[in-house]
């Protein structure tokens, strides 16, 4: 019996198999989530002190297409010049599974960049956030989501109620079944749709949701439909269109960058 409960403790505590914490942690270039290390980059605005007003965790798309994803470093650099943020932390997660093209790579699995919003991949990004929110004690924390970025940051704020103060959707595939029909595609069984977590999400986080006009990925109805289900439910969630932006160009619309701001200053 006591082989037996023993056996039991490890299976609830010990790392899934496979896991690899980072064997060195820095708030700068890497920290362990829940089991997996993922890799990140932190851009500090030039007045941002020992509490910040407020923590950006910036997260990427799928880069479906291949390649390192990196492109949002590129974001987090300029929200921080921003000056309304200029007292603010800005950090480029790399989610689960993906490089960073400078020879670092976040632990856990892309799934050959399908299917992976899973609830495993997610708690790995809040982990990590969370442990951000710890270290850098600001007054309010955003997440910013670009196309899967945005469907991870979407399902964390209802899977981890309260951990975000708002979240900032562009180019949200917000309801997975209905993107996939809509593009003709095989229906992801693994992954978690951010329209069933919505009840979940805690009353004090706010939404804003912007797509482009022009994106034929994930076209204005999905985040449309989305915000409407949240506002329904009491959420503060607003949809803003893009005018005639495509699935990428809608991520470096200076909307997006308003959006972080309201939400990191107001």
């Amino acid at each position: 019996m006591r082989i037996l409960l023993f056996v039991l403790a490890i299976s609830l505590f010990a790392p899934a198999a496979g896991a690899a914490p980072c064997a060195t942690e820095s708030p700068e270039s890497a920290l362990t989530g829940k089991d997996e290390c993922l890799v990140l980059r932190s851009y500090k605005g030039a007045q941002s002190g020992a509490a910040p007003q407020a923590l950006v965790v910036i997260l990427h798309g799928d880069v479906s297409g291949g390649g390192p994803a990196n492109y949002h470093f590129a974001t987090a650099e300029q929200l921080v010049a921003t000056p309304e943020l200029a007292s603010s932390v800005a950090v480029a997660l790399v989610r689960p599974g993906y490089e960073d093209g400078s020879g670092g790579r976040s632990g856990g699995s892309h799934n050959n960049r399908s299917d992976h919003y899973t609830a495993r991949n997610i708690d790995e990004v809040a982990g990590v956030v969370a442990r951000l929110k710890q270290l850098h004690r600001p007054q309010r924390v955003v997440v910013l989501g670009h196309s899967g970025g945005a469907a991870t940051a979407a399902v964390l704020a209802g899977r981890h109620p309260g951990l975000a103060d708002g979240v900032v959707l562009v180019a949200c595939p917000c309801h997975l079944t209905d993107w996939r029909l809509g593009r003709n595609r095989s229906l992801w069984t693994a992954s978690e749709s951010p329209h069933s977590w919505i009840d979940r999400i805690a009353p004090s986080t706010r939404i804003i949701a912007l797509t482009g006009t022009g994106d034929d990925n994930t076209g204005p109805r999905l985040a449309q439909d989305y915000v409407k289900r949240a506002t329904d439910r009491g959420l503060s969630a607003r949809f803003e269109a893009i005018e005639g932006a495509s699935h990428n160009a809608a991520f470096r619309s200076p909307q997006v960058t308003a959006a972080v701001v309201e939400l990191a200053t107001r």
